[in-house]
């Protein structure tokens, strides 16, 4: 597959600004694989489409506040730091993304926060990633976190970022509503419909709940910048996978139940945690997984997803899951819908 295959027009006026007042009352499109039908409906309505003992499988990684305001020395210069990844807890070294980054150099200072509560300075401007810088701050790392926190603001896309203003509504926003593990710095977005009156809903229908971690960076919004798709390598990202997902897995599986994977984080996670056909197992460390069609799926019977941009990763993905000429449809379908797209969008759930 090239990546050309998968562009199409996406009206900027779709792209969602904010999501609606209550998470799970975005419109979901549910896509029916086997005959290429679909239905309009409310995420509210999930719990139509599980039954008792199916499993759902999520993401439950928590979204770090990793966008720091700050200013070059001398010049006096603004800049954004996004918080990638701590190389090393006892010299406070960082992977991070600068912005404007032209100008960074190696040994520049950068400061942060009132009366500068936080200065770091440049040692590597050579990385995928973008910069390495060290923290310049003499506390206990518990104390540093803290301050970082207290500074930190919710790193949202930066297409949301260039239409409006991150607010304090986005803290909230822009969390699942069970994030647990710290560690992200971009939502996994399929997961933000879900609200506490729904899980309670699938509670009492005796839908098995699992979740994984997968820590997502922002390789998530990296454009593919090749054609032959085969050639495309993903940022690693840290995922944990524990033995209680496993056995719920090839439990559901042996006795015909179906599994349910809420987004294309949750289902990079899974495949990479095959090892033998049609089997998991428990797995914790680092993963690049980029799934492309064609592509043979080991665990999910369903999916959800949000609506996502041409030619991204995730669209991709689904597209392997779904069928790319099928998903190119629905796809055409949505936008004449006039369904929200990307991170705060509406949903799909691909049956």
């Amino acid at each position: 597959m090239k990546l050309s295959q998968f562009r199409f027009t996406l009206p900027k006026e779709l792209i969602a600004e904010k999501p609606v007042r209550n998470r799970d009352e975005a419109r979901m499109m549910v896509l029916h694989r086997d005959t290429g039908e679909t239905e309009h409906r409310l995420f509210k309505d999930f719990i139509e489409y599980v039954d008792s003992d199916d499993v759902v499988v999520a993401n439950n990684t928590k979204v770090f506040p990793a966008l720091l305001d700050g200013e070059k020395e001398k010049t006096g210069a603004k800049i954004q730091v996004t918080l990638l990844r701590e190389l090393n807890e006892e010299m406070r070294l960082w992977d991070v993304i600068v912005d404007p980054a032209r100008k960074i150099r190696i040994g520049n200072k950068l400061y942060f926060g009132t009366n500068d509560a936080l200065v770091a300075e440049v040692v590597d401007n050579t990385t995928s990633r973008g910069r390495t810088i060290r923290f310049l701050f003499d506390g206990s790392h518990d104390e540093f976190i803290s301050i970082v926190k207290g500074m930190g603001r919710t790193p949202l896309p930066d297409e949301i970022r260039r239409l409006r203003e991150i607010s304090n509504n986005d803290k909230y926003d822009y969390q699942t509503l069970y994030a647990k593990e710290e560690g992200s710095v971009a939502a996994p977005v399929a997961g933000l419909h879900f609200s506490r009156e729904l899980l309670k809903r699938l509670e009492i229908k005796d839908v098995i709940w699992k979740e994984l971690t997968l820590h997502t960076g922002m390789g998530e919004f990296k454009p593919i910048e090749v054609e032959d798709l085969s050639k495309h390598r993903m940022d690693s990202e840290e995922m944990h996978l524990g033995e209680d997902v496993c056995e719920a897995v090839e439990k559901a599986k042996e006795g015909g139940h179906r599994v349910c994977c809420v987004g294309t984080t949750t289902m990079r996670a899974l495949e990479s945690a095959v090892t033998t056909p049609g089997h998991i197992f428990p797995y914790d460390g680092w993963t690049n997984k980029f799934i492309f069609p064609p592509y043979d799926f080991t665990i999910a019977d369903m999916m959800v997803t949000n609506f996502h941009h041409p030619m991204s990763s995730q669209f991709i993905m689904v597209s392997a899951f779904a069928g790319p000429e099928l998903l190119m449809q629905t796809y055409q379908t949505a936008i004449k819908e006039k369904y929200r797209f990307s991170t705060y969008g509406d949903a799909m759930l691909i049956v």
